[in-house]
């Protein structure tokens, strides 16, 4: 696991947890980082001190550490996100998906679709760069980013 310190365009800190630095480019490539205080996915890496990490295995037990796949948002406490919060996030996740349609890399096209009377109108959800988030706050529609949490059956 490796920790980043990340800095958001609007100038927001924060760390994320990941499984390696191939994941991070991954995810930062597709914009699916997102800064916990504002909801923007200009995400970069902020300076920071490395950290050494003497062996993976779990001390305990002797066996490797078993690998995250999610990235986890810190809270302000440095405990990660609160129980609470999760527990929002998760509700909110489980309601979009019960009552919106998943658009995947199209929701910023669909969006734009319904905007101009084209398509249906409803709610819908999905993956979004920063570029896409600009064109469409440029053509006024209004778009809302939110930490895409683990479900609460994960």
């Amino acid at each position: 696991m490796i920790c980043y310190r990340l800095q958001c365009v609007n100038s927001h800190a924060f760390e994320g947890w990941y499984r390696d630095s191939a994941t991070f480019a991954h995810l930062q490539k597709e914009g699916f980082l997102s800064c916990p205080e504002c909801g923007t996915s200009d995400v970069q890496q902020a300076l920071m001190a490395p950290a050494i990490v003497k062996g993976g295995l779990n001390r305990r037990s002797d066996k490797p550490e078993k690998p995250v796949s999610e990235p986890a948002v810190q809270g302000p406490a440095g405990g990660g996100m609160p129980d609470k919060v999760l527990v929002a996030f998760q509700k909110i996740r489980q309601a979009v998906e019960q009552n919106c349609e998943n658009m995947g890399d199209r929701f910023a096209e669909e969006a734009v679709r319904i905007h101009h009377g084209e398509a249906a109108e409803r709610g819908i959800y999905g993956n979004a760069t920063e570029r896409d988030h600009e064109m469409l706050r440029e053509e006024g529609v209004d778009v809302v980013a939110i930490p895409w949490v683990r479900r609460t059956d994960s």
